[in-house]
């Protein structure tokens, strides 16, 4: 596989769920679906490496289903990556990169089934390489690192069925993008393709009925806009941290958090701290018996990764404890950014195959 390629597509993370993108450098702007980034006006952009990038949606087309977004951040190191001019053919090989059901990076290797398949108004690519939930957005690459296609998902429960947009259709679109405005959300008419910033509900230009609800924005839950607000007494963007719907995920130094809503009943806080020693467990096993400087606290065992765990019943959170609750979520990521340190200084743990490494 072209290393240019593992390092230009990224994961696109919000409060719905998680896509993929890659980065065209000769526009400075990622591409995706539509339905990726569906009802958000920015997302976040996570690369291999798990740093995240803030990004704004600034373009979509709803009837090709492509977003582009503008990233926050200097991307000028990673490579060029060429749009292929010549069209797939049948049997030719092709990959699909991406982040499938949320997992690191994967290239899946397929042949093409079929150049042009017609559904739905719109030719696509067909495959039979592995497209999974998660791979929407991700790109097809032909065997010489050309990207082919956009991948989307448009059947279910299909076996050796994956499907990609035509690169020609994003080629158009970045044709027209000149004096587009990066600091603004447009959409575009799918009849007279002109770019829209503000709420209408008919193209001012042509008169064509815009998708309804296109402008509207997805919002956050009670129970989401109270963990944000402790993530952002951390100092994280809560945007940064979103990984789905009442999820997230961060890093507080080198310490890695998540947060999460278990069968509606209660709201986790975890931290995967260390790993055990591989002698002289004794020492290290007592501390997490005995310890009590970490209340409210606890300190678990999943096999040998050590935990620092903090569970909440979600009732309690819109009670007259919610206030010092929240501060106990806030504290609880400066507590596992000290606690994993002390372990690996005291008892000469491991960090965590989880921990930022950089933040170390």
């Amino acid at each position: 596989m072209e290393q240019n390629l593992f390092q230009i597509v990224y994961k696109v993370n919000h409060a719905g769920g998680s896509g993929s993108c890659f980065y065209l450098k000769n526009h400075d702007l990622f591409v995706t679906n539509y339905h990726v980034v569906e009802g958000f006006r920015q997302v976040a952009l996570e690369d291999n490496a798990k740093n995240r990038y803030l990004a704004d949606v600034v373009l979509v087309n709803p009837s090709l289903d492509i977003a582009l977004l503008s990233g926050e951040g200097d991307f000028s190191a990673l490579p060029l990556v060429d749009l292929a001019s010549e069209e797939v053919t049948i049997g030719q090989k092709i990959n699909v990169a991406g982040y499938p059901f949320g997992m690191p990076f994967t290239a899946t290797e397929g042949t093409i089934s079929s150049p042009k398949q017609l559904m739905e108004d719109s030719y696509y690519i067909q495959t039979d390489a592995a497209v999974n939930p998660g791979n929407s957005g991700g790109p097809m690459f032909n065997q010489q690192g050309k990207i082919v296609a956009i991948t989307t998902s448009k059947l279910t429960n299909a076996d050796n069925m994956g499907f990609g947009i035509p690169i020609a259709s994003l080629r158009t679109l970045l044709e027209q993008i000149e004096s587009l405005d990066r600091k603004n959300f447009h959409i575009q008419c799918n009849s007279c393709e002109e770019f829209i910033s503000d709420e209408e509900e008919y193209c001012p230009c042509c008169g064509e009925k815009l998708p309804e609800n296109i402008f509207q924005q997805r919002g956050l839950t009670e129970l989401a806009a109270y963990c944000e607000k402790a993530i952002e007494k951390i100092g994280i963007n809560p945007v940064l941290a979103r990984v789905g719907y009442e999820s997230w995920v961060f890093h507080k130094g080198s310490s890695e958090i998540r947060m999460f809503v278990f069968q509606r009943s209660y709201l986790f806080c975890t931290s995967p701290l260390n790993i055990l020693p591989k002698k002289n467990l004794e020492p290290v096993l007592t501390y997490l018996l005995s310890a009590q400087d970490i209340k409210p606290y606890q300190l678990g065992l999943d096999g040998n990764q050590i935990y620092l765990s903090y569970r909440i019943h979600i009732s309690d959170i819109f009670s007259d404890h919610a206030e010092e609750i929240q501060k106990n979520i806030t504290n609880m990521a400066f507590k596992a950014d000290e606690m994993d340190n002390y372990l690996a200084d005291t008892f000469g743990c491991e960090f965590s195959e989880y921990a930022k490494k950089d933040a170390i």
